[in-house]
């Protein structure tokens, strides 16, 4: 099937199922494109030279602290949200700063802190927030992070810790600051959970889902180009029947 609007010399006549194809593969090109996601891995892979190790201490609740590993991931936003572990952003700042934490492989996913506890609509108070610290390749002490989640870009060796409490403005007191050395953290367990001598009982988190949301865009986009794509189409066929009709009269 040829179409061409009128006036158009023969040299620029397409085939309308042509463009409609084409357009229909930038559609499904726009509706399918996600950022790259960070993919889990077995604590045995994490070293002081490979990987990252995300630990989380749920000690406020009463719970462990939870220690996974994961290839090195572009943000330690990417790593919070892979291998079975999610978060959720406040409704104030977005999603890219953490309110509450949740690793689907201990108590069923429950996120924390609880809805009852924090609302997550405004910025936590420094008094009861997800302190976040870092330690680089072969570092033996904690650095606050001052850059977020979002910010924080890890590099093969690195651990990632996130304590629930509170701290002053500098990071340097409070109840939020690690009582658990990055070497206690390096340590691989020898079983399913072992107690440390400087602070809380260590349970390995195993890859569980690879647990990363995919951004797909609006739907705008795909469905203008679909509708664009139909009215080429009626227009083609339009065009072909007023031709057969001119020719036979």
């Amino acid at each position: 099937m040829i179409w061409r609007s009128a006036g158009s010399p023969p040299g620029i006549a397409r085939p309308a199922a042509a463009v409609v194809a084409s357009l229909m593969l930038i559609a499904l090109t726009i509706g399918g494109a996600g950022p790259a996601a960070a993919t889990a891995s077995p604590l045995s892979e994490c070293s002081p030279t490979a990987g990252v190790i995300l630990a989380v201490d749920l000690g406020p609740w009463g719970g462990p602290l939870l220690r996974s590993c994961g290839s090195t991931p572009t943000t330690g936003y990417a790593q919070l949200n892979q291998g079975g572990w999610r978060t959720t952003g406040t409704e104030h700042d977005g999603p890219g700063f953490i309110c509450r934490i949740a690793y689907s492989g201990y108590r069923h996913g429950a996120q924390y802190p609880m809805a009852a506890q924090q609302s997550c609509v405004q910025t936590p108070p420094a008094s009861a927030y997800w302190a976040f610290w870092e330690a680089g390749p072969g570092q033996t002490s904690w650095t606050y992070s001052q850059s977020g989640a979002v910010g924080y870009h890890p590099a093969p060796g690195s651990i990632s810790l996130w304590v629930f409490g509170a701290t002053n403005l500098g990071g340097t007191a409070g109840s939020a600051v690690p009582k658990i050395t990055p070497q206690s953290l390096r340590t691989a367990a020898a079983g399913t959970a072992t107690a440390t001598a400087d602070g809380p009982t260590i349970v390995n988190a195993p890859p569980v889902s690879a647990n990363v949301s995919v951004n797909h865009g609006s739907a705008w986009p795909t469905i203008l180009v679909v509708v664009i794509a139909v009215l080429l189409a009626t227009a083609g066929s339009v065009g072909v029947a007023w031709r057969r009709r001119a020719e036979r009269s």
